[in-house]
C-alpha cells in the first residue's frame, strides 16, 4: 500500500485558512454585486411642488432619457408643501440606497433662513449629484407700464420712495427666490421703499402683473417667456452674465447699469445624506448622458432655460454659495415666513 504523506501542520493550516477566505469571499460576493447593480428597482424623484412648475418640469423632461441611462424606470412623486421642504425632508430620511432622490431648487438655500420654527432641511446636508437645469431671472413690468428701461424703473422707484409710497412688486411667496432677489435690488437702490405683495404661487402674481395691479416682478425665464412673447409683459433686464438666447434683445443687469447683480435659478438632483460615492458617480454619469439627449436639450431650451450638467462637486459648491449669499440678504432685511 502506498503511503500518503500529509503536508506539515503549518501547510495544512494555510490551506484551511485559504479555503475559509475563499468561502467568505463567495458569501460577500452577492452583497458586492447588489451594490454594483444600482439601481436594482425603479428610482423615484421627489418634487416638492405641484405639477406644471419649473421644478416639476426639470424632473419630467429627463424621465425617459434618465431611465434609459440607468436601465430602470424613473418616476415622479409630487410632494408639495412648505416651499419644497416636505419632499426634501422625505429624502433626508430616505435609505441611502439611491432609489429615492430629490429634485431640489435654489429656494432650498433660502427656506432654511426664513422658516425658523418648522424644522426646515439644511440643503448642505443632502448629497449633491448634479445640476439639472438653470436659468436667469427676468425683471418685467406690464406692457402698459411707463418704464421702458431699467434706468427709468430705478428712477421712478427712488422718486416714489421719496414721496413715501414705493412700488408694488409681486412674488410667489415669502422667501421665494424672486422675493429675496427684489429685496437685494431694493438694497442696491439705496434701501428704497417697496411694497411686497406675496401670492400663493407665481401664477396669480403674474396675472396681477399683466393686469397692471403690480408695478414689477422677477421670475425665471421659462416662467415669464410666454408673456413676453405675447406682448403682455415688458422685460427690463436678465440677471445672467450674458444675454439669454430666448430674449436676445434684453440687456443683462450689467449692461442695464446694475453692476455685480448675477442671480441664477438652479434645479439640482440630490440624494439623502450618506449616499455612496459609487452611486453618486453612476447617477451623475446618467444625468449628464440624459442632458445630452437632443430631445431633452430642445425641451429645456424651448422654455428659456439652459441644460445643466457637470460634476456633483459643482452642485455642492453652488448650493453652499447660495446658502451663504441669501442668508446674508435674509438677515439684512429681516425676512421671516413663520
Amino acid at each position: 500500500m502506498k503511503t500518503i504523506k500529509h503536508p506539515p501542520v503549518a501547510s495544512r493550516r494555510s490551506a484551511l485558512l485559504g479555503a475559509a477566505a475563499l468561502g467568505l469571499a463567495a458569501l460577500a460576493a452577492p452583497a458586492a454585486w447588489a451594490q454594483a447593480a444600482w439601481p436594482s428597482k425603479p428610482v423615484t424623484l421627489l418634487v416638492g411642488y405641484p405639477p406644471g412648475g419649473q421644478t416639476d418640469f426639470a424632473g419630467r423632461v429627463l424621465l425617459a432619457s434618465l431611465g434609459s441611462a440607468l436601465g430602470q424606470p424613473v418616476i415622479i412623486d409630487n410632494k408639495a408643501g412648505v416651499n419644497g421642504n416636505l419632499a426634501a425632508a422625505d429624502v433626508m430620511k430616505a435609505p441611502a440606497d439611491g432609489h429615492r432622490l430629490l429634485v431640489g431648487n435654489g429656494s432650498m438655500t433660502i427656506a432654511a433662513h426664513v422658516y425658523t420654527t418648522l424644522g426646515i432641511v439644511d440643503p448642505r446636508q443632502l448629497t449633491p449629484i448634479g445640476v439639472m437645469l438653470q436659468s436667469a431671472l427676468v425683471l418685467a413690468v406690464p406692457a402698459t407700464s411707463p418704464y421702458k428701461t431699467y434706468a427709468e424703473f430705478a428712477e421712478h422707484a427712488k422718486a416714489k420712495s421719496r414721496n413715501g409710497q414705493g412700488i408694488d412688486y409681486g412674488t410667489g411667496g415669502v422667501g421665494a427666490l424672486t422675493h429675496v432677489t427684489m429685496e437685494l435690488l431694493r438694497e442696491r437702490l439705496g434701501n428704497v421703499k417697496m411694497n411686497h405683495v406675496p401670492y400663493k404661487g407665481s401664477s396669480p402674481a403674474m396675472t396681477d402683473l399683466i393686469a397692471g395691479r403690480l408695478d414689477a416682478m422677477f421670475d425665471a425665464t421659462s416662467v415669464i417667456a410666454p408673456f413676453i412673447k405675447s406682448g403682455q409683459l415688458r422685460p427690463l433686464l436678465v440677471t445672467s452674465d450674458k444675454r439669454v438666447p430666448a430674449f436676445p434683445d434684453v440687456p443683462t443687469a450689467a449692461e442695464a447699469g446694475l453692476k455685480d447683480f448675477t442671480v441664477i435659478s438652479f434645479i439640482g438632483l440630490y440624494g439623502p445624506p450618506g449616499l455612496s460615492a459609487d452611486i453618486v458617480k453612476k447617477a451623475n454619469t446618467a444625468l449628464n448622458a440624459a442632458l445630452k439627449d437632443p430631445a431633452v436639450t430642445k425641451g429645456i431650451l424651448d422654455r428659456g432655460d439652459e441644460p445643466g450638467g457637470g460634476t456633483a462637486e459643482q452642485l455642492g459648491t453652488l448650493t453652499r454659495s447660495h446658502y451663504k449669499t441669501w442668508g446674508d440678504v435674509v438677515k439684512a432685511n429681516n425676512i421671516r415666513a413663520d
